[in-house]
């Protein structure tokens, strides 16, 4: 049995549809914190069960004869998110799993200037010392997040954030695949992956230039201070505290943490991965 954790969610629910392609229904199982958003794939033959990491309680029976279990990261943050990543790790070991998937980040690190990398760096220790074979998928950035950082780039012409660096943006429908491939083969990426990634890395710069191309109007690309960058985000209701964990996305990007690729994503895929343009065409056309 194959357990899909956050299978409901944007990554999970794309793991799920890939999965089914490769192995039988009744190999896989999810755990998610509301059935009733499972629906279609229970009516298929998959198991479908409520769990919560922020209820342990309700993971033994959600991993119930796991073989393998995939740990989708949380959407918490800080000791909180890893909290909740050890009780799903521990849920999957108890329930005798033989292989352990968490869904990571190719800049995870303890020392990254963005908080959610240090998560998943918490989290990599956590699975060394879980005593049950596991592996780390290093995901590239998503590359969804790129249309949310454009803010009123298509009716302003002017892409204003702050300083940032080339990021290795990558599609959720790409990585989903490849885990899907990973899970149905059980020798493939053991321990702490390579980077999941596209080819190239693109920054704001680059985004800009695609939107003139995608559009047919001019998008600048314009630097503003981490102070004002702030300063608009509060003004826009953003409380500080989570402003501020964002700005840590682009010290990182400056730094250099995301400037990372690697060809193992296409290798798992046997395909080119897709580009960034096709993510922006389709937030475009909306």
């Amino acid at each position: 049995m194959i357990v899909v954790t956050g299978a409901t969610g944007q990554l999970g629910s794309l793991v799920v549809g890939q999965l089914l392609q490769r192995v039988p229904a009744e190999r896989v199982a999810l755990s998610v914190r509301d059935p009733e958003k499972a629906a279609g794939p229970a009516a298929l033959g998959v198991r479908v069960r409520r769990g919560d990491y922020a209820e342990p309680e309700t993971l033994t029976a959600a991993f119930e004869g796991a073989e393998q279990v995939l740990v989708v990261s949380s959407n918490s943050a800080g000791d909180g998110a890893v909290a909740q990543h050890a009780a799903a790790l521990q849920a999957a070991r108890d329930a005798g799993a033989r292989r352990v998937l968490y869904t990571s980040h190719q800049a995870a690190g303890p020392a990254s200037a963005f908080d959610p990398m240090r998560d998943h760096a918490a989290t990599h220790a956590l699975l060394a010392d879980l005593g049950v074979p596991a592996t780390a998928l290093r995901n590239g950035f998503y590359a969804a997040t790129v249309p949310v950082l454009l803010g009123a780039a298509l009716q302003t012409g002017e892409l204003a954030a702050p300083a940032d660096g080339p990021v290795s943006w990558t599609a959720h429908v790409d990585l989903a695949e490849a885990t899907a491939v990973v899970l149905a083969d059980e020798g493939r990426l053991d321990g702490v992956s390579p980077p999941l990634t596209a080819p190239v890395t693109l920054d704001l710069a680059d985004v800009a230039a695609l939107l003139t191309e995608l559009t047919g109007s001019p998008v600048r690309r314009v630097v503003q201070s981490d102070d004002e960058w702030l300063a608009g985000m509060v003004g826009r209701g953003v409380p500080a505290a989570q402003a501020q964990m964002l700005l840590g996305l682009f010290v990182a990007a400056r730094r250099g943490e995301f400037d990372v690729t690697d060809p193992t994503l296409e290798e798992l895929l046997g395909r080119p991965a897709t580009p960034v343009r096709t993510v922006l065409a389709a937030a475009v056309a909306r």
